[in-house]
C-alpha cells in the first residue's frame, strides 16, 4: 500500500466519531452498541430530550456526528433529510428526483424504507424508485448511480439497505427480475463490480461483511439461500441452501461465526392455503376465482391488489399459485456458519424464527424475536436453548429489530410499544414499557448515550440526565 493509499484509508476508518450510529443497525450491522448507556426508563414524560415531526418512512436514523439522517417520503418526493443531533432541528433536505416511484404496499411498505449509510464523510442514500445518491454532511449531491425502478414480487416495495466497507458502497439488489448485487466506489460513484443473480427472487434484507481466511466476503441473504461475494472482485465464492424462502432478515456476526435465522410462510411450518381453500374461504366458488369483495372475509383482505399482478379485479388460480411457488424451496431454520470455512453449518435451529427482525447476538447469546410477541435465547457458540418462545409483554407485531446496549435490549412494535428487557437473564424480563401514539416500524438507533425511535409521525431522542 502507498503512502497516499494508507492516508486515504485510515482517513475514511477515522472519519466517523465514536459513539456513532453509521448505518442500518449501527456500525457493524449487529445492533450491538455496548459502550453506550441510553436510558431504561423513558417515555414522553421521562427522559425525553427532544421529539420532532418526521415526513412518513420506515427506513431507520442514522447517527453521524451532529447529525441524524433518515429518509422520507414528503408530498410524494423522496428526500434525505438531516436533523441537528442536539435538538431535533431540521438541517437540510435533498430531493431524490425520482421520476417515479416504485410500486409499494400503501401500509405494509414505504419507497423510504432503505436506511442511509454513511463513513463520516459521505452520506448514501438508496431508493428503489432511483437508485444510489451520495451527499457530503451538508447536503450537497456529490454523485448518483441510477437504477431502474425497482419491481418487486407482489410489489410489497425495496427492504435493503446499503452498507458500507473498504471504500466501496455495496448493495444487494433482489427483485422479481434482474436481481443482482453491486459495488459501487464510495468516492466517486463508479461501479466497481456487479454480480448478478438470475436466480434470485425479491428479498428485503440488508447484507453482511465477514472476514474469513484473510478475506473479505459479501454474505446476502436471498430467497431460499445465502450467498458469499469476494468484496474485492464479486466473484461468488460459497452458497447455503435450505434458509428461508422469505428473507427479511440480515446477517449478524457473533465474533468470527456468521448467524442468519429467517422464517417465511411456505415453510414445513406455516402452510399456505391452496387455491380452492381461498376460494372458498372467499365464498367465491361459483365464479372460480377469488374477487376483491369476496377476499374481505379472508386473512388477505389487505393483500389483494399485491396477490394480482394484471390487475383485473380477480385473482385466478394460476396466479394464486405461481404467487405461491415464490414461498416454496424455502427451509425455516437458523445457521450458524463455521469460521474460516465455505458456509459450513455449525449448528442449526429450526423454531421460533424472526419473520422481519433481525436476530441479535449480544453477550455470547442469540435473541430471536417472534411475532406474539415471543423471545427465544440460545447460546450463540451452540446454538442450545437458554429459554425458548416465552412471552413478552410488548405489543405484538414486529417490523423493527431489536438493539442492545449496556445489559439490555431495546425493542419496539408496529403499535408503538416500546420494550426494555434484561439480557443474560434465564426468561426475558421486561424493566420498562412505554407505548408511544404512533406506530413503530424503523429500527432504533442507540448513539450517544441516547436512544433514537422514529414513530409513523416522530422522531424521539431519549437520553439520560446527566
Amino acid at each position: 500500500m502507498t503512502k497516499c493509499a494508507l492516508a486515504v484509508s485510515l482517513a475514511l476508518t477515522t472519519a466517523l466519531a465514536a459513539g456513532d450510529w453509521s448505518q442500518f443497525r449501527g456500525s457493524a450491522g449487529g445492533g450491538v452498541a455496548d459502550d453506550q448507556k441510553p436510558p431504561t426508563k423513558f417515555g414522553p414524560k421521562d427522559n425525553l430530550a427532544w421529539k420532532v415531526p418526521v415526513p412518513p418512512g420506515a427506513s431507520s436514523p442514522i447517527v453521524v456526528g451532529d447529525l441524524i439522517i433518515l429518509t422520507a417520503l414528503d408530498d410524494g418526493k423522496l428526500f434525505t433529510i438531516a436533523y441537528a443531533r442536539a435538538d431535533g432541528k431540521e438541517l437540510w433536505r435533498a430531493d431524490a428526483k425520482a421520476a417515479k416511484l416504485e410500486p409499494f404496499h400503501p401500509t405494509e411498505g414505504s419507497p423510504a424504507a432503505s436506511t442511509p449509510a454513511s463513513d463520516g464523510k459521505t452520506v448514501v442514500s438508496y431508493f428503489g424508485s432511483c437508485g444510489l445518491i451520495a451527499y457530503d454532511l451538508k447536503g450537497k449531491e456529490l454523485w448518483r448511480f441510477e437504477l431502474p425502478v425497482a419491481v418487486t414480487n407482489n410489489e410489497f416495495g425495496t427492504g435493503t439497505s446499503p452498507i458500507l466497507a473498504d471504500g466501496l458502497v455495496l448493495l444487494a439488489r433482489d427483485l422479481s427480475k434482474d436481481s443482482a448485487v453491486y459495488a459501487i466506489d464510495l468516492a466517486t460513484g463508479s461501479q466497481k463490480w456487479k454480480a448478478k443473480r438470475p436466480k434470485a427472487r425479491t428479498a428485503y434484507g440488508t447484507p453482511v461483511v465477514r472476514e474469513s481466511n484473510g478475506k473479505k466476503e459479501l454474505v446476502v441473504g436471498g430467497n431460499t439461500n445465502l450467498t458469499s461475494y469476494d468484496l474485492k472482485t464479486g466473484a461468488r465464492l460459497w452458497v447455503v441452501d435450505r434458509v428461508s424462502a422469505v428473507a427479511c432478515n440480515t446477517p449478524v456476526m457473533y465474533g468470527d461465526t456468521l448467524v442468519y435465522a429467517a422464517w417465511g410462510p411456505g415453510g414445513s411450518d406455516f402452510k399456505m392455503p391452496t387455491f380452492d381453500e381461498m376460494l372458498k374461504a372467499a365464498g367465491d366458488e361459483k365464479v372460480g376465482h377469488i374477487t376483491k369483495e369476496g377476499a374481505k372475509k379472508t386473512p388477505f383482505a389487505n393483500f389483494f391488489d399485491n396477490n394480482d399482478p394484471n390487475k383485473d379485479g380477480k385473482i385466478t388460480r394460476e396466479e394464486w399459485d405461481t404467487n405461491m411457488k415464490a414461498l416454496s424451496g424455502g427451509e425455516n431454520r437458523a445457521v450458524a456458519l463455521k469460521p474460516n470455512t465455505k458456509g459450513e453449518v455449525a449448528w442449526a435451529y429450526t423454531k421460533n424464527l424472526p419473520y422481519v427482525p433481525s436476530p441479535i447476538a449480544y453477550r455470547d447469546k442469540l435473541y430471536l424475536l417472534k411475532d406474539g410477541p415471543l423471545m427465544t435465547c440460545l447460546d450463540a457458540k451452540t446454538g442450545k436453548p437458554v429459554y425458548e418462545a416465552e412471552r413478552v409483554k410488548a405489543g405484538a407485531r414486529y417490523y423493527a429489530s431489536p438493539v442492545a446496549a449496556n445489559g439490555h435490549i431495546y425493542i419496539a412494535a408496529l403499535d408503538g410499544t416500546v420494550a426494555v428487557v434484561v439480557a443474560g437473564d434465564d426468561e426475558p424480563t421486561v424493566v420498562h414499557s412505554v407505548k408511544l401514539a404512533e406506530g413503530v416500524r424503523a429500527t432504533p438507533a442507540i448513539a450517544h448515550n441516547t436512544l433514537y425511535i422514529r414513530s409513523d409521525k416522530f422522531l424521539y431522542a431519549f437520553t439520560g440526565k446527566k
